[in-house]
């Protein structure tokens, strides 16, 4: 005879599953690999990857910091337009994250901006290694004409990305929910965007459990 269910017992949350998985992933080793600025230079596509982009100061650097709890493993700057390689981020032999250049602003020549953002699109369509963009948006302004402009070239090149709301702890909670909405109809019928939008602050932690989870699934899959 088997004793039945007792009705007391917690039912388990696959999310809990996934929230632990996030935090062992980027618990583990983390370390700077190299700068690229010629695509001859890329690391081996034997990882799979993580690439983080966004308008200049979104906070990209700030937030792979948050996610693997190292303060100083990506360089961040208050100065718009710094990062101006592709920086390839390895957490053990599990992942690579990538920080891509901001676009939309950067002190610097034409001809350089030209230089990065020909990097940039040739290592978005080209690498077999690539499972999502991670694609950061300003929580306090929302989508601008700039990031409509990259969600049209990773959905032309059929490229899986998913928005991450930034700087959450400087809006009002009401504010970010009209953001989070207004964005979620904006990528509706997008072919390569992921229909969840993580909001998160890198001063807080806000949403960072929930964005290592996503790309912990990601590292997992085949």
């Amino acid at each position: 005879m088997t004793d039945s269910p007792n009705p007391q017992s917690p039912i388990p949350d696959p999310q809990d599953d996934r929230i632990e998985s996030g935090r062992l992933l980027f618990a583990g080793p983390a370390a700077f690999e190299r700068g690229v600025v010629d695509m001859a230079q890329l690391p081996d596509a034997e990882l799979p990857e993580v690439a983080f982009a966004g308008r200049s100061n979104v906070g990209k650097s700030s937030l792979i910091n948050a996610l693997t709890g190292r303060n100083k493993l990506a360089r961040a700057s208050t100065e718009p337009g710094r990062t101006r390689e592709l920086n390839f981020f390895r957490m053990g032999d599990r992942l690579r994250l990538v920080d891509l250049p901001g676009y939309g602003y950067a002190k610097a020549s034409k001809s350089a901006i030209g230089r990065w953002t020909a990097l940039t699109r040739d290592y978005l369509r080209g690498r077999p290694s690539l499972k999502r963009v991670i694609l950061l948006i300003d929580a306090r302004h929302g989508l601008k004409p700039d990031d409509k402009d990259v969600m049209d070239a990773l959905d032309q090149a059929a490229v899986s990305y998913q928005l991450v709301l930034t700087k959450g702890d400087k809006v009002k909670p009401t504010e970010v929910a009209e953001t989070r909405a207004r964005t979620a109809a904006a990528i509706a019928k997008r072919p390569a965007a992921h229909p969840e939008i993580v909001i998160t602050s890198s001063e807080t932690g806000l949403g960072i459990a929930e964005l290592r989870a996503e790309i912990a699934a990601l590292a997992a899959a085949p």
